[in-house]
């Protein structure tokens, strides 16, 4: 690596990466009890996910411009305290002398400057050549399956054994000491590790933090927005699907909570195998544009089956093709658009990208259910299928992959 101790950065990076999401899979366990605890009901729960959902939109981008600003050091840290802070209202929200709806909401709060998933993202783009970036990238596929799993069934165990304020402490123990570790460990700045993407327009790094016009700018550089136009969209139906899976589980596929379970973890699993294990060997054979392809390709053809499915097992066997299409279209627009701008700019164009999911997340709950309501479960399938159609004929008939390529 062009930076001292590259690789141990990079293990480092991965480890605390898996740190963080295992910490935020632990508080989703406990939050059904809490909210039972607190007497509240699902409406004010709604409020609570779209509360985060808005935060994290909001914090994504300005983060990411921090990120660059201030190097990967400062990033990891604030969001390892922010996470800590975070954690620590959430435990004294579960307290069970004093259970506190105010401290439950106080403690979404931090999470405008949670930002773990984008910071290690800009580490390993920094760290990484351009022809090793996606296979680098898709290993934390296994940060994620991993932590899906450790984390529901650690804070499981904790809260059934301890109480559920327990899992919050750990939680915020456990950022305490990722904060240390990154301020330790992690280098001050890893940018100009590699000397790859175009050069940084002038003025551009010393501009402001909260500077919306060097944020969006970044999307009007060339190569830059077709292809977050593609992430976005193609994405968004899945998206829409999953902020309404819970509903669709109990309801459609008339599953009991052990059983929704399994089938999370069944995505965990598909995860890491898929994006931690074959999407670096699918990079060295193909090139993004081929891979891009073939993840909206397949994403409009598990659309359609999904209109027709009819219970959870045809469900189980579309999973695999879901999670392929979304592991391989995130990896794959990620790699090209820290590519397409300069190394000074990764973060922020990461910060970026980390503001689509909690956008889904906001206003998922709203048109997600209209679809569920009116139209039924086959409604997600159709939009799946439509959209990423029409993605491929302009995709077809456009040359917009070509243009990128000439950007870069």
């Amino acid at each position: 690596m062009g930076t001292p101790g590259g690789p141990r950065v990079l293990l480092l990076t991965y480890a605390l990466a898996t740190l963080e999401l295992t910490c935020l899979f632990m508080q989703f366990s406990i939050l059904p009890y809490l909210f039972r605890s607190l007497g509240l009901d699902s409406v004010t729960f709604g409020y609570l996910q779209t509360t985060f959902g808005v935060l994290q939109l909001l914090g994504a981008p300005l983060f990411g411009r921090f990120a660059d600003q201030h190097g990967a050091r400062a990033a990891f840290t604030l969001s390892f305290l922010a996470s800590s802070a975070f954690y620590l209202l959430l435990a004294a929200a579960c307290s069970p002398r004093l259970p506190s709806v105010v401290l439950l909401f106080a403690s979404r709060l931090p999470s405008v400057l949670m930002h773990a998933m984008p910071a290690a993202q800009m580490i390993i783009s920094d760290l990484s050549a351009p022809e090793e970036r996606p296979a680098a990238l898709s290993r934390l596929g296994l940060c994620l399956g991993s932590s899906t799993i450790l984390g529901s069934l650690i804070g499981g165990g904790l809260s059934a054994a301890y109480g559920i304020q327990c899992p919050a402490l750990v939680a915020f123990a456990a950022n305490v000491l990722g904060a240390v570790l990154s301020l330790t460990y992690i280098p001050t700045n890893t940018k100009g590790a590699r000397g790859h993407g175009p050069a940084a327009p002038p003025g551009g790094p010393q501009a402001s933090v909260f500077d919306l016009q060097t944020i969006t700018r970044l999307l009007l550089q060339p190569g830059v927005l077709p292809v977050f136009v593609i992430k976005v969209v193609c994405g968004f139906p899945f998206g829409l699907f999953m902020v309404m899976f819970s509903i669709i589980s109990m309801d459609f596929f008339q599953l009991e909570p052990a059983q929704t379970g399994y089938l999370n973890s069944y995505f965990g699993i598909l995860m890491m195998v898929i994006q931690g294990l074959f999407i670096g060997r699918l990079s060295r054979h193909f090139s993004e544009e081929a891979l891009l392809w073939a993840s909206v390709l397949v994403f409009s053809l598990v659309g359609l089956a999904m209109a027709l499915m009819s219970n959870v097992l045809h469900f189980c066997l579309l999973v695999p093709g879901l999670v392929f299409s979304l592991c391989v279209l995130n990896v794959v627009t990620d790699s090209m658009l820290t590519k397409a701008v300069s190394a000074s700019d990764t973060g922020t164009m990461l910060g970026l990208c980390a503001s689509i999911q909690p956008l889904t997340r906001t206003i998922g709950p709203t048109l997600g259910g209209f679809l569920y309501r009116s139209f039924g479960v086959p409604a997600f399938g159709h939009l799946q299928f439509a959209i990423n159609f029409l993605v491929l004929l302009v995709l077809w008939r456009q040359p917009i992959l070509q243009k990128v390529n000439k950007a870069r």
